[in-house]
């Protein structure tokens, strides 16, 4: 596959996230040609991945095909392709199937799960980052349920009434209090031999509290909300070992050791493959988790053409703090880079991205989320309204917004989560 050359500055777009897609939006219809790459043919709202998990929404509820999303864009060709190499002297990528040419090279290519060294963990105690991956994690946590039902032995019980979740940020905090909604109150009627309320819901954290990057007065009230959902918070608690249904953990001078069925991971990140073949080829320096350190402008230092954007992109705010791996982020560096671009074929100078934070939330369960608007700072139900009207509102396509929109209407009223479907082939 080769792109043919008609004269108009060609941008290609790696990564069909939040940078890749707003890159693309603010490139759509204007004076440029854009070829957007993703291995998969959708676009993913990643921060309700958990809700699939737990049977609150279906995979469909939260992904919308990026051909359906652009086609209005007709400047904007979309390939569904793997990005193996680059040569950033000849301006061009290279596909597993081929090669394109670009004048302008956006690369939001995204992050994947850290475990740290310990990459045999990841089967044991998967992560959340792909719809298959939510997918499987439905199975595992409703099929412990169901294994639950028909268990004599008590040991064996207990432990497929135990789900461990490593790492108390916001994507751990919020799958534990779904997890304990759950078993709170969408099964508590589903089951005659076992009662889910005895689930055992265990969130290991390794820091001091939860929701580290939270002022404290949140993390604190983080806290006391997934307490009443039944979820025990161990902080300071740093994994050592995670075998066969067994995960063993230290908190300080004592090691301890949990039977659990279902072992889930959100304990950290690393940059995508892409990010080592970017430093190979242009000598880019890479932080400590491999995100690529980007100009001020979000270019790779000598490669102009080449922005990086998202998470998988490494920039520090004025104030030499790390920028969030957040939707918003990547947001907003998405639109700068189609901006920069536009500007450079006017003659325009740019100014360096700065990112304006809008604030961050997390969400426990029923009436409960908490809301970090800088100064703003609240929990409770209105925070949890907030978090649900945010989320909304940042879904791309109507369809999507109406259909969760109900679903989560329902949910509330009946406490009942319609997704709750095994899905693995039965032998």
């Amino acid at each position: 596959m080769h792109l043919p050359e008609d004269g108009e500055h060609h941008v290609v777009i790696v990564g069909g996230g939040f940078g890749g897609l707003y890159a693309a939006k603010a490139l759509g219809n204007k004076p440029v040609r854009v070829t957007f790459i993703d291995r998969r043919n959708y676009h993913l709202f990643q921060p309700l991945l958990y809700q699939v998990a737990t049977g609150g929404l279906s995979p469909a509820d939260i992904a919308t095909p990026l051909r359906a999303i652009v086609s209005r864009l007709k400047n904007i060709r979309v390939l569904q392709a793997d990005v193996t190499d680059l040569d950033p002297s000849q301006q061009i990528v290279y596909l597993k199937d081929g090669q394109v040419s670009y004048d302008s090279l956006i690369i939001a290519a995204g992050v994947t799960h850290h475990y740290f060294g310990h990459d045999t963990w990841a089967p044991l105690a998967p992560g959340l980052k792909t719809i298959e991956g939510a997918l499987d994690l439905r199975q595992r946590i409703f099929s412990a349920f169901e294994r639950a039902e028909t268990e004599e032995d008590t040991e064996r019980l207990n432990g497929e009434m135990t789900f461990v979740i490593i790492g108390a940020g916001p994507t751990g905090v919020e799958l534990a209090g779904a997890l304990g909604e759950l078993a709170h109150h969408t099964l508590i009627n589903d089951f005659r031999h076992i009662n889910t309320r005895d689930v055992k819901i265990l969130l290991l954290e390794g820091a001091d509290r939860v929701l580290p990057p939270y002022p404290p007065v949140l993390s604190e009230r983080a806290a006391k909300s997934l307490d009443k959902l039944g979820v025990t918070v161990i902080t300071g608690a740093k994994v050592t070992d995670i075998e066969d249904h067994i995960i063993t953990y230290t908190d300080g001078e004592h090691t301890h050791q949990i039977q659990a069925a279902t072992a889930i991971w959100a304990a950290g990140m690393k940059a995508s493959a892409l990010a080592h073949v970017l430093a190979e080829r242009t000598g880019v320096a890479l932080d400590v988790f491999g995100r690529v350190k980007v100009t001020e402008h979000l270019t790779v230092p000598g490669q102009t053409d080449i922005l990086v954007i998202g998470d998988l992109a490494y920039r520090e705010d004025p104030a030499g703090i790390p920028l969030p791996g957040t939707c918003p982020v990547a947001m907003q560096q998405g639109g700068y880079a189609a901006k920069l671009i536009l500007n450079r074929l006017k003659g325009k100078p740019t100014k360096a991205f700065l990112y304006f934070d809008k604030g961050s939330m997390a969400v426990i369960g029923r009436h409960a989320a908490v809301v970090n608007l800088g100064r703003l700072k609240f929990g409770g139900f209105p925070a949890w309204l907030t978090w649900i009207f945010i989320h909304i509102a940042y879904l791309i396509e109507f369809d999507n917004k109406l259909v969760v929109l109900v679903r989560w209407a329902w949910n509330y009223l009946t406490k009942k989560k319609g997704a709750r479907l095994i899905t693995n082939r039965i032998e």
